[in-house]
């Protein structure tokens, strides 16, 4: 749980920083979290969070 808070809230900075940097504008940035949402709602949302959680603990392992 404390890695996809992290996750989420690390990707929620970078949004905000391409958005006020000009590199995102909002209307597509809207459109792909609500893409977000809806993926992750869908049968392919806990195999998403597998894979994610395999790779942090992959990471983890190596000893970063």
């Amino acid at each position: 749980m404390a890695v996809s808070l992290s996750v989420v809230l690390l990707l929620g900075i970078v949004l905000v920083v391409m958005i006020r940097g000009g590199s995102v504008k909002t209307g597509p940035a809207v459109v792909a979290a609500l893409f977000g949402f809806f993926l992750a709602s869908s049968g392919l949302g806990p195999t998403i969070s597998n894979f994610l959680n395999e790779i942090a603990a992959s990471i983890s392992k190596i000893g970063f």
